[in-house]
């Protein structure tokens, strides 16, 4: 796909750069995208993640509630900034004359977009065409090997120019790229002092790209921006889907670890097989909080943006301003999921997503200033007193109903109390497992106490002969488990014998509207017959004709009575 091409050819700028310049794009947080290695692209997996995409709630709608990519994601998985200032400023009518200044290179009056020819050519990136047959790592080779080094070997203006040239060309081609070959300049003007853009808060402006991308129409089976980050983050939360291999495990950052299976199906057959998959997706394989394991070494700027993880807030990407609605997924921050008010609409009015600053001279900064207040604040921290999520699984599975089963859409009507009743269910089960497993953890404990005290090596043991005070807590706290887990058990049996006459009645109703639409039919055939039957039977012979009449009544009485 021409993503990897990019990315291919991106590296290549990159490893054109004298190790000074590398160095300052490395300060800038850009450097550890450059030793991630580069991944095969997953059409059918980021089709079937994008086809869950709710646009009004900015999240995925998977049968088990909502997922968002988050601030605490984009730094794990990509090593990006994401804290500082907004990714905000202006947009312009015509960047003709900025882009003369900063980047030396021609942009025609009234455009937007950079010669991407030039550009790569002014980097020394010749012959840039990748040949037929010729692979990824033959490629880049070739690109290293035949590529002038015309670039500043020290620095100076000239070192700056470079820079800005290469910044241009990665923002444009490989973190915030579009569908195609266009190098926009909409980040330029943040480009104007090298030594503020490290500064800035890319990897929440990337967020926002990602989220608008999502929203773009289905029908489109690539993925603009920096698409290995939605691959690795389907592989984390959703490891049952076995769509990537753990190859070098301990790297930072997370995507540096991954490689993407090979899979060599037809994309249509691959999307259909996904679908089904998240349809039935064991609902306790899903890892809502995949870093707990995690350590911070090695990543100071993770470490730094730590105060923003766990927050709803609003990310910029200059006219992209889009929220971060982290509030409907309290499970990934460890907490119960309480209920909440769904978002219906975009509460923020943008130009649509194609508008990069044609029209107006736009300050972003004034335009968007309560959501650039937002961001300034770091936004609204989480929170639930919830003790189970049920109420917001069923009120979930009522807004949404049978839509979160793609592969059932155009198979069965699933109603909202069907979709409710399976999500209470799946919430049963959770619980019941999980008290499952307190309880065995208490029994354990139980024992090696008992054992302890059966050995004479007890501390809390006394004289007198009576049970130490540990294990009367412990074999009440056994007690209580049990019983907790009988009543969830109940309560699983309640609600899976619902779901199953709630299923009965969908069954017997779906076979009444077939039987209906063939009654329907059948009087249809028999009110032409009888008509034809007037117009061709002689007057007398009037017996066929009642009898027909008397059937088309029956089957009309069927018809209304089904």
């Amino acid at each position: 796909m021409r993503a990897r091409v990019s990315w291919t050819l991106v590296l290549a700028a990159f490893l054109t750069l004298p190790p000074f310049q590398q160095e300052r794009v490395e300060e800038m947080g850009f450097g550890q995208i450059f030793r991630i290695e580069r991944m095969r692209v997953d059409p059918a997996l980021t089709q079937a993640l994008r086809s869950r995409w709710d646009t009004e709630a900015s999240a995925f709608a998977f049968p088990w509630g909502h997922m968002i990519p988050s601030l605490e994601d984009v730094s794990r998985i990509t090593g990006l900034r994401v804290h500082g200032r907004a990714v905000s400023g202006y947009t312009y009518p015509c960047y003709h004359d900025l882009a003369e200044r900063l980047l030396d290179l021609p942009v025609e009056r009234r455009s937007s977009l950079v010669p991407r020819v030039a550009l790569q050519e002014s980097l020394g990136l010749f012959e840039a065409g990748k040949n037929a047959g010729e692979s990824e790592d033959e490629y880049l080779e070739r690109l290293a090997r035949v590529s002038r080094r015309e670039l500043a070997s020290e620095p100076g203006p000239q070192a700056d120019l470079d820079l800005c040239r290469f910044l241009v060309l990665f923002l444009g081609r490989l973190l915030f790229a579009t569908r195609g070959d266009t190098v926009h300049c909409r980040f330029l003007p943040l480009l104007a002092d090298l030594g503020e853009v490290g500064g800035y808060a890319w990897g929440a402006a990337f967020l926002a790209h990602l989220f608008d991308g999502m929203s773009a129409s289905e029908r489109q089976t690539s993925m603009s921006g920096f698409y290995p980050f939605l691959q690795v983050w389907a592989y984390l939360y959703l490891p049952a889907l076995r769509r990537g291999d753990l190859a070098r495990p301990g790297l930072v950052p997370i995507a540096r670890r991954w490689d993407s299976r090979r899979d060599t199906r037809h994309l249509a057959d691959q999307l259909e097989r996904l679908q089904e998959a998240i349809d039935s997706y064991p609902y306790l394989d899903v890892v809502w909080q995949p870093y707990l394991g995690e350590g911070d070494e090695g990543q100071p700027s993770l470490v730094q943006a730590r105060p923003n993880f766990g927050r709803s807030v609003w990310s910029h990407a200059l006219n992209l301003v889009l929220p971060l609605n982290l509030f409907l997924t309290q499970r990934s921050l460890g907490l119960r999921q309480s209920v909440v008010e769904f978002p219906v609409r975009d509460r923020f009015r943008r130009p649509g997503r194609s508008f990069w600053g044609l029209h107006d001279t736009t300050d972003w900064r004034e335009r968007a200033r309560e959501q650039i207040e937002n961001w300034e604040q770091k936004g609204k921290g989480v929170r639930s007193d919830a003790t189970t999520d049920d109420a917001y699984l069923q009120a979930y599975a009522l807004k949404y109903g049978g839509n979160v089963y793609e592969s059932a859409r155009h198979q069965v009507d699933v109603s909202g109390e069907i979709a409710s009743l399976r999500a209470l269910l799946q919430s049963a089960v959770q619980d019941r497992e999980a008290a499952q497993g307190q309880m065995t953890e208490l029994r354990s404990e139980l024992e090696r106490v008992r054992g302890t005290r059966a050995g004479g090596a007890s501390s809390t043991r006394r004289a007198g002969g009576s049970p130490s005070l540990m294990e009367a807590r412990l074999a009440g706290a056994v007690l209580r488990a049990e019983e907790a887990q009988r009543h969830l058990e109940e309560r699983e049996r309640d609600l899976e014998l619902a779901h199953e006459q709630a299923m009965t009645l969908q069954s017997e109703r779906d076979q009444l509207c077939v039987r209906a639409e063939a009654a329907e039919s059948q009087v249809a055939d028999m009110t032409r017959e009888l008509a034809t039957l007037r117009v061709q039977r002689p007057s007398g012979d009037q017996e066929e004709v009642i009898r027909l009449r008397a059937e088309l009544l029956a089957q009309q009485t069927l018809a209304r009575s089904l």
